[in-house]
């Protein structure tokens, strides 16, 4: 049974993708935001930002009800008023202590006292600093010593990259920020710390350890950090590892030409270029300086090959094979600086190619005692993607990395606070199950414990496409996701049956059984929050709190 129930409210601070963010990065970070804050401190209170800026929490008071929504805070600042802002952030930094961006690029670190305690609670900005360009808050510690006291918060942004040709023009950038009071009379927190990682990717994944020793990613692009203060072009010397691993040309071809082109250095203009055609042979000089020189791997119409300097600062050559058809392995003979770019299409023609390498048999050696997996009985939610993500954990003083993991085909599912004195775990799909893992920062040979397991729960998501967020409990008596309408899916652990079943195919009787549920929100607007509790789940749309009671008893 599952008692619903929904409370309208004032507007959530919702804010739309601008025309300019059009990256899935941009989707993956800000249009899938959770904007139901669980405090993992206080069971069953949850908090949201709505369109004054207000700070309101809603505490479960009875069994399946909610107390008024009320006011603990409002951000100083009108945030209507800046155009590029991005959605105001919050994290519940420990049972005091709260870090919160307004959207804006400012941050705030609030004493809060004991929350969900009339008497003691009270929020006070302590940390109230503007730091660039707005982000978002994904994490934060709070840190005690006998000498200071120290929040380390780590702050997403999406920032755009000019000298980027071949990707999106954006790169993600992580900012491990730490404010303390190192004077404990004037109580004055500042800045101590700004770490700052570059990365290609949203991580799924990033959390600061719980002695602020080390920081745990898990990305499908690896982060690597970067020195404070200066840029992508002023950081390319410290650099030259991963610049070196950069391709210096990208190309393409067709069945009747080649495209080639090649980053210029900033403010090139036609004078410095000088690029020479032969029938079999290709030289590319800037001022004096030798970018590309060789024999083609085959033969072109030099009179007919042509280039131009394109207004994102990059070369670009055309050139027209004399072979139509043939497909070129490299451009250059024996040149390993360029990377080539397949289309789809390309692709398929090139898998048709190779079809008859493949047997037509499904089963070629039947007297094996494993015979291959037959890919016919395979269903669309069995495929994953082809990129892996890795699992990185940091080194806080060297700032180097330490581990890592290759997860392979484990994709990543969701995150979750077991105990909020820890760091989140992270669940991972394992064949047909979710298996839910607490990192432990402390244990350097056994970092990684393997907590509880989801049978079946892997292979069940994986059909669910309209799915935007997911949650499971903390004592992992259920999951739980939603879809971007209406409706909320609930996946029970097996449980004993009151009645006796049996398993039709062999006959035996089934002890235990595990149940999935479907509730259907009554509105029309879409979900732009969700948090799971041991007891309950809290679905957030626009102007609408449901409360779902999962009766964990039946």
């Amino acid at each position: 049974v599952l008692y619903l129930q929904g409370w309208s409210m004032s507007a959530v601070a919702e804010v739309k993708l601008r025309d300019d963010q059009y990256t899935l990065e941009h989707m993956h970070a800000f249009g899938m935001y959770n904007y139901l804050h669980c405090d993992s401190w206080y069971q069953d209170s949850v908090y949201y930002i709505d369109t004054l800026g207000r700070i309101m929490n809603l505490t479960v008071m009875l069994d399946t009800a909610l107390g008024k929504p009320r006011e603990v805070f409002r951000l100083p600042t009108d945030l209507t008023a800046c155009d590029n802002r991005l959605c105001a952030s919050i994290h519940f930094t420990s049972s005091t202590w709260v870090t919160l961006s307004d959207g804006t690029g400012r941050l705030y670190v609030i004493g809060t006292g004991e929350r969900g305690n009339s008497a003691s609670e009270k929020w006070e900005i302590m940390f109230n600093e503007e730091l660039g360009n707005p982000f978002i808050i994904i994490h934060s510690i709070s840190l005690l010593n006998a000498e200071e006291h120290s929040i380390a918060t780590l702050l997403l942004r999406i920032e755009k990259e000019e000298l980027d040709m071949k990707g999106s023009g954006f790169y993600v950038s992580l900012e491990w920020v730490t404010i303390s009071n190192k004077n404990k009379d004037n109580k004055k927190y500042e800045i101590i710390k700004h770490d700052i990682l570059h990365g290609k990717s949203v991580p799924h994944y990033a959390a600061i350890e719980p002695d602020g020793n080390g920081l745990m990613i898990v990305s499908y692009k690896s982060f690597t950090f970067v020195q404070v203060g200066q840029d992508l072009e002023e950081n390319m010397d410290e650099d030259m590892s991963q610049k070196i691993k950069e391709p210096l040309y990208y190309w393409q071809q067709t069945e009747d030409d080649l495209t080639v082109m090649i980053r210029l250095p900033e403010d090139s203009t036609k004078e410095d270029i000088q690029v020479q055609f032969w029938p079999d042979h290709i030289n590319i000089v800037w001022k004096d300086h030798q970018f590309l020189e060789g024999k083609l791997y085959s033969s072109v119409d030099h009179e007919s090959s042509t280039w131009i300097i394109k207004e994102n600062n990059s070369l670009e050559i055309s050139l027209i094979k004399k072979n139509e058809g043939l497909t070129w392995p490299e451009l250059v003979v024996g040149d390993k600086q360029g990377e080539l770019i397949r289309d789809s299409t390309q692709c398929a023609a090139i898998a048709e190619r190779l079809m008859h390498l493949t047997s037509e048999e499904l089963n070629p050696n039947p007297d094996k005692e494993k015979p291959p997996c037959n890919a016919q009985e395979l269903e669309e939610c069995d495929i994953f993607f082809e990129e892996s993500s890795s699992l990185c954990r940091f080194d806080g003083s060297t700032l180097k990395t330490t581990h890592v993991v290759n997860l392979g085909s484990n994709q990543y599912l969701f995150s979750v606070i077991v105990d909020p004195k820890e760091m989140p775990c992270f669940c991972l799909r394992h064949d047909v199950d979710a298996l839910l893992w607490q990192p432990h920062s402390s244990k350097q040979d056994d970092m990684w414990e393997h907590i509880a397991t989801f049978n079946a729960l892997g292979y069940v998501q994986a059909s669910k496409r309209d799915k935007k967020f997911f949650a499971c409990a903390p004592n992992y008596s259920y999951a739980a996701l939603c879809e971007c309408l209406r409706r909320v899916f609930i996946y029970r652990q097996p449980a004993p049956m009151s009645t006796v079943l049996y398993n039709r195919k062999e006959g035996r009787q089934v002890g235990q059984v595990a149940k999935q549920q479907v509730a259907s929100l009554e509105t029309n607007d879409p979900i732009l929050g969700f948090q799971a509790t041991n007891e309950r789940l809290f679905v957030l749309t626009t102007r609408n709190l449901f409360l779902i009671k999962v009766n964990t008893e039946n």
